[in-house]
Formats: C-alpha cells, sequence, structure tokens
C-alpha cells in the first residue's frame, strides 16, 4: 500500500481484452448503453412473506419524473431494548453503470445487513451512467436524503429511528455515499431531527490520471483491472472531465478542500478496503487526507481478499457486519 507514483507503469503489462466485452456492454451511437439483461439477475421485494422469512422488502417510489426509487429492508424481530431500529441508508455498486437496488447480489446484501446489524437499509436505486452522468447519481442520492426526513411510509415513520442514521455505499455507492455526505454536510442543521452519524466508505471508488502502485501492481485483477475501472470513469464523469475531477480524485487540492464540510460536521467516516483490491492505494490515500483536514475518520484494511469480495461471500459480509456493528456503536455514542 504506496503513496500515489508518477512512475511509468510496467514495460510489459498485460494489456485488459476489450473492457466492454468484460462489461458486456454496447456504446451505442446516441451515447447510451446496451446491457447484457442477465449479467446481473433481479430479485423481487418481498413485502409481506411466510413468517419464517426473517427481513421484509418493499419498494417506494422517490421521484416519478426520474424514475429513482428504494427498497426498504425491514428486520422481522423488533430490536431486543429498543423501540426502534437505527437506519442505513446504502447505495449500490456498479461502476455507476450496471446494477440496481433490485439486483440479487445486493438483495441479498442489504437483506443479510438488515438482520445482521438490527437496521432497517434503505437501498436507493440511482440513475446510471452514461445515459446519466456525474453528478446526477449524487442528485438522486441526497433526494433520497432529503425524501426520508419527510416521508410518510409507515415502515420508517414507526420503525426508524431518525436519530441514528448512517450513509453507506459500495464501491461506486461509496464514492456516492462520499459526495453526497459533503454536499448534504452544508445542510445538517436543515434535517433535523434527523440526524446522520457518520459514513460507512465500502471499498469506496476512486481514481487518479496518474496510475498509483496498487493499480499498477494489480494490472491483470481478475474482478477489477484498472482498464475497465477506466473505462466506467470515462462513461461515468462528465463530457471533458479529466481523472483528476474532484468526483473522481478526492485527493486534489479541490477534491481535499471539501473535506473540510466532513471535519465541520463531525460525523465520524468509516472506510474498509483489502490489499487484494486495485483500488486500495486510494483509500489509504483518502483516509490520510482525510485525518489531515481533521475528519474523524476510521478504517479497516485487511490483507488478501478482493474488489467486491463482501457483496459476493457471505462469510465475508458476516465480517463485514461485525466492523459495521462496533463502528455504529461507536459513532451513535458521540453526541453532536
Amino acid at each position: 500500500m504506496s503513496d500515489q507514483t508518477k512512475a511509468a507503469p510496467s514495460s510489459n503489462p498485460t494489456v485488459v481484452d476489450d473492457p466492454y466485452k468484460r462489461l458486456e456492454i454496447i456504446l451505442n451511437p446516441n451515447g447510451s448503453l446496451t446491457r447484457n439483461p442477465n449479467r446481473f439477475p433481479n430479485t423481487s421485494a418481498i413485502p409481506d412473506p411466510d413468517p419464517t422469512v426473517p427481513v421484509l422488502s418493499k419498494d417506494i417510489t422517490i421521484n416519478q419524473t426520474t424514475h429513482t426509487w428504494a427498497r426498504v429492508f425491514l428486520p422481522r424481530q423488533k430490536p431486543l431494548g429498543r423501540n426502534k431500529f437505527p437506519l442505513i441508508v446504502y447505495y449500490h455498486a456498479g461502476g455507476f453503470i450496471h446494477c440496481s437496488a433490485a439486483s440479487t447480489i445486493f438483495h441479498v446484501f442489504c437483506s443479510n445487513m438488515a438482520v445482521e446489524l438490527q437496521a432497517i437499509v434503505v437501498s436507493v436505486d440511482y440513475r446510471r451512467a452514461p445515459e446519466h452522468r456525474l453528478p446526477a447519481a449524487y442528485d438522486d442520492a441526497i433526494e433520497a436524503l432529503l425524501w426520508i426526513k419527510t416521508t410518510q411510509e409507515e415502515w420508517l415513520t414507526q420503525y426508524a429511528n431518525f436519530t441514528t442514521c448512517f450513509v453507506m455505499g459500495s464501491s461506486s455507492g461509496g464514492n456516492i455515499a462520499y459526495h453526497a455526505g459533503i454536499r448534504v454536510a452544508e445542510e445538517a442543521d436543515s434535517l433535523r431531527p434527523w440526524k446522520i452519524r457518520g459514513l460507512i466508505l465500502h471499498q469506496p471508488f476512486f481514481g487518479g490520471s496518474v496510475k498509483v502502485e496498487s493499480e499498477l501492481r494489480l494490472v491483470n485483477d481478475p474482478v477489477l483491472p484498472p482498464g475497465v475501472g477506466d473505462l466506467m470513469w470515462e462513461l461515468a464523469l462528465p463530457i471533458g472531465a479529466d481523472r483528476d475531477h474532484e468526483y473522481c480524485n478526492p485527493t486534489t487540492t479541490k477534491g481535499t478542500s471539501l473535506m473540510e464540510k466532513l471535519a465541520a460536521v463531525g460525523w465520524k467516516v468509516l472506510v474498509t478496503g483489502c490489499d487484494g483490491d486495485p483500488l486500495i492505494d486510494r483509500q489509504v490515500e483518502l483516509v490520510k487526507s482525510m485525518e489531515e483536514k481533521g475528519v474523524k475518520v476510521v478504517s479497516h484494511f485487511r490483507m488478501g481478499d478482493h474488489h467486491g469480495v463482501d457483496i459476493m461471500q457471505p462469510d465475508k459480509a458476516n465480517a463485514l457486519f461485525l466492523v459495521l456493528e462496533d463502528f455504529i456503536a461507536s459513532a451513535t455514542s458521540v453526541t453532536l
């Protein structure tokens, strides 16, 4: 895990096969994508299942014009010793271009997270790139947060503790959680009595114009080779933006100035990652930059594994949930 380097890439890296084929997408002349509909199968919500099912879920429209919505996960069993559940607002992964809140991998992950953490999870479905380039996903993320404050949805009004809320995302969703958190931090007082306690950036997806050591070392990574990440950023960033745009690289001068908003509002931030992920050095540098700006940040970096492992493997997810449980407990004990 090293700092960013300006060294040239290896003289003999293996060239990633066509990233379009790897991602199973076709870029159309009008700038839209044709996606393989079978790559990420979906699971329907379960609003009223057999009593043996531990988590209820249902879909709720947020904005009919932009077609954004959320899937709410409610544990069937009430939390021990409490009347209401903590609330986790979650943004799914997919490189900004793939997946939805209905994707089976995220439906299962959020269901398990709701059970293990005894929390209500609101999984937000946001607009995807390149049809809707950034900051569209950030706008949708913030709109979802404001919708939660005013909604009359009974699962939230009856069972959610609005003074114990966390904003979380995985990979590109971690990027969205970060930027949405920065933007909404300026309006934190207007959210009261709803209270955000912290941000959870789970293997967040960031980049830069110069490759870092972990990207060079893992150039042939089977899960997220840097060439695939490059294409995702090309499709997601505003037209004409380079890889050091603050949406992509939070450690630039402009990017680090935005971190001051998190320091000012006093939220705790958790960043997780593993050294088998090409993004690990970016995540380590993010933590260092936040520390320098006075953000209350903690990290959980581990050896081995790969990008997205906690989504793909239940045992890894369970280990992650233990980390989240400790973080939520520590952040909840702080008076804001």
